[in-house]
């Protein structure tokens, strides 16, 4: 994924369908640090998020990720997530 399809996958309004796979991809970029700056309070909201969604798998690496992060991290990246929910 280019740096303007992250920047795309960022602004979109998802439609239902894609929404949680797009999240999950971007808690992978973020997680590994693939086209972007690794970051793991972005990766934990994108999991979350696409969690939410219904993804089983992005629940876990969450959970993995959370395993690793302050407890203000994991704040920072749940308050990410409910304002990002609250826009789209």
């Amino acid at each position: 994924m280019s740096t303007q399809a992250v920047a795309n996958v960022h602004s979109a309004s998802f439609g239902m369908g894609a929404e949680g796979e797009k999240c999950f991809e971007l808690g992978l970029m973020y997680s590994t640090g693939n086209f972007v700056p690794a970051d793991m309070v972005a990766a934990h909201k994108w999991f979350n998020i696409a969690a939410m969604r219904g993804n089983s798998e992005a629940a876990r690496l969450r959970r993995e990720i959370a395993s690793e992060m302050s407890e203000a991290e994991i704040a920072a990246a749940q308050r990410a997530a409910r304002v990002w929910l609250t826009r789209h």
